[in-house]
């Protein structure tokens, strides 16, 4: 299947800024299943973004905008080909639970199994894994499949309950959240257990035939878990989806802190309220919404006191 992506951020700020310095995550990555055929980034005001790939092999563009100016718009286009999973979870050879600590004990996945910013143990985490029963089952990917399902039936999806920089404690005492709420909290627990798991950031393409709650027009977030026989294997808890060809990989890392879709700062002298809006549009080739108008989400508004040095927001839904 072939996607065609638009995703555009809208910074405003009520007085004009003398510098933004930003970093950016939006191209879909191109491994395994997926290939990323085209991909074009452009900001007003004008700069030249350049490019790198950061430690986990994700795209990162950056540039630096010198001039004052009031509102910073980025556009991303991306032309992205999925190919279906080849096989159904159930005939998928998943491995044992003795093959996952021969391959944890060589210690080359410490960083996809120790605590990170956003998906660590809390008293509260800890609550909610003796209320799911959490402990390993038959083999490691019945286990993860178990735990997305009983997830996703404990937590109600509503956007907005939480910030960006939420911890999971917010979204595990409302037992309500967003998917990077889900995600985080399904990272910390698929941890407990001893199973690899990395956070993923990007897209997920609605379909009308296929129900999920997660908001169309906004970027996603999942799960990737490292299972011996089938190696990183996606779990949508927001959905209680498996990864497929509706899933559009931009970045992995330990947690959202890892890979925000935008990071930067800006430079004022007095003082600024910034807004954020995002709008994202996910279309199939086969029913492109070329020409279709896009309607920006607001996602952050801040005050900050001059003189100003101020981290411009993180965004994900």
């Amino acid at each position: 299947m072939q996607y065609r992506i638009s995703h555009v951020t809208r910074f405003t700020y009520e007085a004009s800024i003398s510098e933004s310095v930003m970093e950016v995550r939006m191209q879909p990555r191109t491994e395994g299943r997926q290939r990323c055929l085209h991909f074009g980034l452009k900001t007003s005001p004008a700069s030249r973004p350049l490019m790198y790939l950061d430690h986990d092999g994700n795209t990162v563009h950056h540039f630096d905008i010198p001039g004052r100016h009031s509102r910073l718009v980025l556009t991303a286009e991306a032309l992205v080909e999925v190919a279906p999973v080849t096989a159904p979870a159930e005939e998928a050879e998943a491995g044992t639970w003795a093959d996952l600590d021969t391959l944890t004990d060589t210690g080359d996945w410490w960083d996809a199994l120790a605590p990170s910013t956003f998906a660590r143990p809390t008293p509260r985490l800890h609550e909610l894994a003796r209320s799911l029963d959490l402990q390993r089952g038959a083999n490691p990917m019945a286990t993860m499949q178990s735990l997305m399902g009983a997830m996703f039936s404990h937590f109600e999806y509503r956007p907005e309950s939480t910030e960006v920089d939420s911890p999971i404690d917010v979204a595990l005492q409302a037992r309500q959240g967003v998917c990077q709420d889900f995600a985080h909290i399904f990272i910390a627990l698929g941890r407990q257990l001893g199973v690899p798991c990395r956070y993923v950031s990007g897209y997920l393409c609605h379909q009308p035939d296929h129900a999920t709650r997660s908001s169309d027009g906004a970027t996603h977030a999942w799960v990737e878990a490292y299972l011996p026989g089938r190696g990183w294997t996606g779990f949508d808890p927001t959905n209680n989806l498996l990864g497929d060809d509706r899933h559009i990989r931009v970045a992995v890392g330990r947690d959202y802190a890892d890979v925000p879709p935008t990071k930067g700062v800006f430079t004022g002298t007095s003082a600024v309220r910034s807004e954020l809006a995002v709008a994202v549009r996910v279309a199939s080739t086969q029913r492109s919404a070329a020409g279709d108008n896009v309607p920006f989400v607001p996602w952050l508004s801040r005050e900050a006191a001059a003189p100003l040095v101020d981290e411009i927001g993180s965004q994900q839904q």
